[in-house]
C-alpha cells in the first residue's frame, strides 16, 4: 500500500518497554517514526530519552511529509537503531550525519538483511530507476503450462492460486501476453481480499491487442510477438519506473517469459509446480525464447526458497545475485 514509498516500521522504547510503533501506511501520510511518536502522545507516554528503533533510515528532506529528523531531533530521543540506510542518494547517510551531530546515538545496520529483503522493490528501482521484476509461472511436473489447445485451467491448485493474489496484492503492474489473454481471459486483479483498494495496472504484452479492460504498452510497435531485445525490455521498465512502478509481476505466457529472461529483465522467478505429468510434444512448454545450446547456458538461481501450497511446490530464487 506505500508504494511508491518504502515499508518502515518503527518502535519506540524507553526502560526496556514499548512506549509507541507505527508504520507507514501510504504514500502521502505520516511516515512510520511519526506514527510511532503519535502512538506514545495517544498513550501519554514520555519520549525523552527513549531508543527509537526503524527499519530504514528515516527521511532527511521534504517531500510529501515533513523530515522525520525534525521530529526525532524534538522527541528528546537519545538513540536511534536501524536497520538499514536508505539508498536513495538523497536521504544516503544524511539522517546518522544529522542525528549525530545533534548528539543523538546512532547506530545503524542491525537485521540490515531482514530490513533489505521487504524493501528488495523499492531499492532496485530507486538505484536502476526500473521495477524489481518477478516472473511467475505454473507448470505441470514435467514443464507445460497448457495443452496444445491453449487450454490451462487449471495447471496448479487453489492455494497456489492464492498466493497469486499475494503478489498481485504487491506489485504495482502485473503483465501478461497476448495469447493468455485469448486462452485464459484473465482479470489480472486482486480479488482477495475482496474489496482491495489498490489494484494494480493490468498490461497486456501486444501491439495488437486493444480492449477497454487491458492497456497495451508494449512492445512499442513492434509486431506481435515479435522479441523487443534487451534494449526494449530496458527502455519499457525505465518507462514504468517513471511512473512510479515499484514493482512489476509478469504472469506469462511462454514467449513473454522467454523474452524477459533473454532480455535479463526478470529479477526474481517463483515457479509452481503441480504433481501432473501432462505429456505430448505439442502441449506448451512454460518457457520459450532462445533455444541453448548447451546445459551450461542455463540460467542458475540464488537465495532459492522452497514452500509448499497444496499439493504444488514452489520454487522461488533471485537471477541477478
Amino acid at each position: 500500500m506505500t508504494s511508491p514509498n518504502p515499508l518502515v516500521g518503527a518502535v519506540l522504547v524507553r526502560d526496556g518497554r514499548v512506549i509507541g510503533e507505527g508504520w507507514h501506511h501510504r504514500a502521502g501520510e505520516p511516515h512510520a517514526e511519526v506514527n510511532a511518536f503519535l502512538d506514545a502522545e495517544s498513550h501519554r507516554e514520555d519520549t525523552t530519552g527513549a531508543t527509537l528503533y526503524v527499519t530504514l533510515e528515516p527521511c532527511s528532506t521534504t517531500g510529501r511529509t515533513p523530515p522525520c529528523t525534525e521530529r526525532i531531533l524534538h522527541s528528546g530521543v537519545k538513540k536511534v537503531v536501524i536497520g538499514c540506510l536508505d539508498p536513495n542518494p538523497r536521504h544516503n547517510g544524511r539522517a546518522v550525519e544529522t542525528l549525530e551531530k545533534n548528539g543523538i546515538e546512532v547506530v545503524s545496520g542491525v537485521e540490515e538483511t531482514s530490513c533489505r529483503e521487504i524493501n528488495r522493490s523499492f531499492f532496485c528501482w530507486i538505484s536502476t530507476g526500473k521495477p524489481w521484476v518477478v516472473l511467475k509461472l505454473a507448470t505441470t511436473l514435467d514443464g507445460r503450462i497448457a495443452a496444445h489447445t491453449g487450454d490451462s485451467r487449471w495447471v496448479s491448485g487453489e492455494l497456489s492460486r492464492r498466493r497469486v493474489q499475494e503478489l498481485r496484492r504487491l506489485a504495482d503492474a502485473v503483465m501478461v501476453g497476448a495469447n493468455t489473454v485469448r486462452a485464459d481471459h484473465p482479470r489480472l486483479t486482486v480479488r482477495e481480499p475482496a474489496g482491495w483498494p489498490r489494484q494494480p495496472l493490468r498490461i497486456v504484452a501486444s501491439s495488437s491487442m486493444t480492449g477497454e479492460e487491458l492497456r497495451t504498452y508494449f512492445p512499442d510497435g513492434n509486431a506481435e510477438l515479435a522479441d523487443p531485445g534487451k534494449e526494449g525490455w530496458d527502455s519499457f521498465l525505465r518507462r514504468l519506473g517513471k511512473r512510479e512502478i515499484t514493482n512489476l509481476l509478469i504472469e506469462g505466457g511462454a514467449g513473454l517469459a522467454g523474452s524477459a529472461l533473454d532480455a535479463g529483465a526478470v529479477d526474481r522467478v517463483e515457479f509452481h509446480i503441480a504433481p501432473k505429468i501432462l505429456g505430448g510434444e505439442s502441449s506448451l512448454a512454460a518457457v520459450a525464447g532462445r533455444t541453448p545450446e548447451r546445459m551450461a547456458e542455463a540460467r542458475l538461481l540464488k537465495n532459492i526458497q522452497v514452500h509448499r501450497y497444496g499439493d504444488d511446490i514452489a520454487v522461488s530464487g533471485d537471477l541477478k545475485g
